[in-house]
């Protein structure tokens, strides 16, 4: 088990992380060892000190590490939506999969349910009756057929239950 709260300390302190340290850090958010108040105390130290090239990859790779694989064409791409941009835009990651699909580029598409505006990708596509339940060879499927495949967020990231809202 990794001593998360040294991590919180060294981080408040104003220092970077190794990778290593980075990684543990992110695999104890992700597996469910940080509970909720170290997780925010971590994170917010990381904001306010600004976090490094190395500790945004760490956190990546511990993410990807843990996710579900969709065995998509190695040119498709990813129009996740940062969400909660606050500015009152529509849904635009959903409108411009559908262009670059309809474009012949093949799209792998992330999303999740709105967390602070009013729709999120999964409600636009569940309007229009895509089904969110389905799993990696379904999607893939989806690329292979539409151009367009769909991976509900909390089905294909379920370590992030541990670091989102709950």
């Amino acid at each position: 088990m990794t001593d998360f709260k040294s991590l919180i300390a060294k981080v408040a302190d104003g220092h970077a992380l190794s990778s290593g340290d980075a990684e543990a850090a992110f695999d104890a958010m992700m597996s469910g060892e940080a509970t909720s108040g170290q997780i925010g105390a971590f994170l917010m130290a990381l904001r306010v000190r600004g976090e490094t090239v190395d500790e945004i990859t760490a956190g990546a790779k511990i993410m990807r590490s843990k996710a579900v694989q969709v065995p998509a064409p190695s040119n498709a791409i990813d129009t996740c939506g940062t969400g909660g941009d606050a500015s009152g835009t529509y849904n635009i990651s959903t409108a411009a999969s559908f262009a670059v699909a309809a474009c012949g580029v093949p799209v792998a598409k992330h999303g999740n349910k709105a967390l602070s505006s009013k729709s999120g990708s999964a409600e636009v596509l569940e309007k229009l009756g895509v089904k969110l339940d389905i799993g990696p060879d379904q999607i893939r499927r989806c690329i292979d057929e539409a151009g367009i495949g769909f991976m509900f967020a909390p089905a294909h990231h379920s370590a992030m239950k541990h670091v989102g809202p709950t």
